[in-house]
């Protein structure tokens, strides 16, 4: 193409600087510019051969005009589709999986779920007070029921902790092929579509560290509140303990028993 433009150039520079040559020549006969003599010689004229001239360069330097034009607007096509052009690559259906590992496991809470009304009952029930008139049989059952909970809640944070540590491995694949895609991108929506899709990867993570924090978090919450239902219920037994007529009663005991 360089090499074309080149020679249409060099061509027109040419034929301008004969057709300048030929004008500035001095009017001659024809006989004297082709050795032709009489009046039956053939006619020259430099004037009307140099215009001639001058027009061919032109139009020769407008079609060399036309064909830039049409190169230049091929190349912004070109750029154009690779701007259209859409990301090969796709993290969806990991990240998606990986968020609903963890929600899974969030779903499988034990004893008490992640539920508002579920957990305002069993709060209501085994750990807001200690009943006043309910047997030691009743007592024993319900501080069972809460060291249950608290320690199922404490299982059910390790199995979310070893499930976010697990999801840092595909995290970190994930990250190395969308950095990768992106710094191959050939287009503007190539590019947009890597940056999106890391985005999308950092809203999994701290969907992630959500999960953890909450079973953390739950995890302690029924720790406290066993240790202080814990706590009342012992006053509760001590002072059933103390109470004159139905605590301890002394008597005989006999430590040793008499052979035969």
């Amino acid at each position: 193409m360089i090499n074309r433009r080149l020679f249409g150039h060099r061509l027109a520079a040419t034929v301008l600087i004969a057709s300048v040559t030929i004008a500035s020549m001095p009017a001659r006969p024809a006989y004297a510019l082709f050795g032709f003599g009489g009046v039956g010689g053939i006619v020259f004229d430099p004037t009307n051969y140099a215009q001639n001239v001058l027009q061919a360069a032109r139009a020769l330097q407008q079609i060399d005009n036309q064909i830039t034009g049409l190169q230049n607007q091929a190349q912004m096509l070109i750029n154009q589709a690779r701007n259209l052009a859409s990301l090969p690559y796709s993290s969806l259906q990991q990240l998606q999986s990986s968020i609903q590992r963890t929600q899974a496991l969030l779903a499988q809470a034990q004893n008490i779920a992640y539920n508002v009304r579920a957990i305002d009952q069993m709060f209501q029930t085994k750990y807001a007070n200690v009943s006043m008139s309910a047997p030691d049989a009743q007592l024993i059952a319900d501080a069972r029921a809460r060291w249950q909970n608290t320690v199922g809640g404490l299982q059910d944070a390790m199995r979310v902790q070893a499930t976010v540590v697990g999801n840092l491995d595909s995290d970190r694949t994930q990250m190395t092929a969308l950095v990768g895609a992106s710094q191959t991108a050939t287009g503007a929506l190539q590019a947009t579509q890597a940056g999106n899709q890391l985005l999308a990867l950092q809203s999994q993570q701290l969907s992630d560290l959500t999960a953890l924090v909450a079973a953390n978090g739950r995890a302690r919450a029924l720790q406290s509140s066993e240790e202080e239902a814990a706590a009342a219920q012992g006053r509760e037994q001590r002072r059933r303990f103390l109470t004159p007529g139905s605590g301890y009663q002394p008597g005989n005991a006999q430590m040793f028993y008499g052979g035969n």
